[in-house]
C-alpha cells in the first residue's frame, strides 16, 4: 500500500504538472520587438472595427430615398447625405425637393440630389433607373419610403347596421387602390427594376452588400385596426413583401440584402398633417399615449435605425420596429 500522501506535497505535485503543461503549450515569456508591433498592429486594427466611422460607414455609397422629401423619408435622407453618401431623393413636388436641397444639403460631407418622379407608375420607374445607371452606373442603397394614407374610420357601432355604414358607406375601392398602390406595389416595382443596379454595387466592393430598406408600420403588426384598415392592411403587405422579397433575392444567388424598419409614432406629415416651411413636421411631446419611451421617435432614433440597415452586413430579411415599446403592450 502507497504510503498517503500530505496536502503539501500533493500541492507541489499539482503546481509541478501545471507548470510542464504551460511550458509546453505557452508561447515565449517574451516577444522579440518585430513580434510586438505585429502584435500592436493587429490590436490596433482589431479595435477600428468598432469605431462608429466603421461600423456604420455609408461614406461614399450611392442612395435613392422615396418621399425624400419629407418625413421619415427625409430623416432617412439626412442621416445617409450628413454620413458620406450621394443620397438622390425621388417625390412629385419639385419645390419641395428643392428645399430639401437647399436647407440640408450644404456643409454636409455627402450630398442630396432632387429627382422629380411618380414611383406609382412604371414608366417612371424605368426612367428613375436609367438616370441612376447613365450617372453612377449602381446603387447600393434603395429606401422605399413613399406612402400615403386615406384618412380614420370608426371601427366600431351599437349594432352590425351602425358598424356597416361607418366601414362600408365610409370607404371606397378608390382609397384601398390608391393606397395599394403607393404603399405595396410601388415597393416592388422599385425593387426589382433596381435589382441589376444593386448587384453590381454588391460586386464592385469587397465586403459589402447591397441594400434595400423598406419603411413598413408597427400598424402593419398590430391586430387592432386603429381606424384605418387600409392603411394598416397595406402595411401588413408590406412585412409580407419584404420577406417574400428578401428570400426570393437569396435564393436566386443574389447578394443583395433585404430589410424593413416598423417606425411607431414619428413626426411627419402622415401623423401632423402639415410640414414647416423647412420639409419637417412636430409632435408635441405630450403626444406620447401610453408609449414606454413616454415620448414620440426622434429624428436621431430614425437616423440609427437607417445607417444600421444600411450599414450593417449581417442584417437580412428582417422587419425592424423602433417603436418606443408600442408592440410590447399591443402586441400583435
Amino acid at each position: 500500500m502507497a504510503p498517503p500522501v500530505s496536502s503539501s506535497d500533493r500541492h507541489q505535485n499539482v503546481t509541478r504538472d501545471f507548470h510542464k503543461q504551460r511550458n509546453k503549450y505557452s508561447l515565449p515569456p517574451r516577444f522579440s520587438s518585430a513580434e510586438q508591433q505585429n502584435l500592436l498592429i493587429v490590436i490596433k486594427m482589431s479595435n477600428s472595427n468598432f469605431q462608429l466611422s466603421n461600423v456604420f460607414d455609408v461614406k461614399g455609397k450611392v442612395a435613392l430615398v422615396t418621399g425624400g422629401g419629407s418625413g421619415i423619408g427625409l430623416m432617412a435622407t439626412q442621416a445617409l447625405a450628413t454620413n458620406g453618401s450621394k443620397v438622390y431623393i425621388v417625390g412629385r413636388t419639385e419645390e419641395k425637393l428643392k428645399t430639401v436641397k437647399q436647407t440640408y444639403g450644404k456643409d454636409i460631407s455627402g450630398e442630396i440630389i432632387p429627382i422629380v418622379g411618380d414611383v406609382t407608375k412604371k414608366s417612371e420607374i424605368e426612367k428613375l433607373v436609367k438616370e441612376i445607371e447613365s450617372k453612377e452606373g449602381f446603387l447600393d442603397i434603395l429606401v422605399n419610403n413613399a406612402g400615403i394614407d386615406a384618412g380614420k374610420l370608426t371601427p366600431d357601432g351599437k349594432d352590425a347596421e351602425e358598424m356597416k355604414k361607418n366601414l362600408f358607406d365610409e370607404d371606397s375601392f378608390e382609397d384601398w387602390s390608391d393606397l395599394y398602390t403607393t404603399n405595396v406595389i410601388a415597393p416592388f416595382f422599385l425593387s426589382t427594376a433596381f435589382l441589376p443596379l444593386l448587384q453590381k454595387a454588391t460586386e464592385r466592393t469587397h465586403g459589402w452588400s447591397a441594400t434595400i430598406i423598406n419603411i413598413s408600420s408597427i400598424s402593419g403588426l398590430v391586430r387592432i385596426s386603429q381606424g384605418h384598415f387600409n392603411y394598416n392592411a397595406s402595411k401588413g403587405a408590406v412585412v409580407h413583401l419584404n420577406k417574400m422579397l428578401s428570400a426570393e433575392v437569396q435564393s436566386s444567388g443574389l447578394k443583395i440584402r433585404i430589410n424593413a424598419i416598423a417606425p411607431g409614432v414619428f413626426p411627419s406629415e402622415m401623423t401632423t398633417g402639415e410640414s414647416k416651411d423647412d420639409q419637417k413636421s412636430e409632435l408635441p411631446k405630450e403626444h406620447k399615449g401610453d408609449l414606454p419611451s413616454q415620448r414620440p421617435g426622434k429624428e436621431s432614433d430614425m437616423a440609427a435605425a437607417v445607417l444600421f440597415c444600411a450599414a450593417c452586413q449581417y442584417l437580412n430579411g428582417q422587419n425592424v420596429p423602433v417603436d418606443g415599446g408600442y408592440l410590447i403592450q399591443t402586441g400583435t
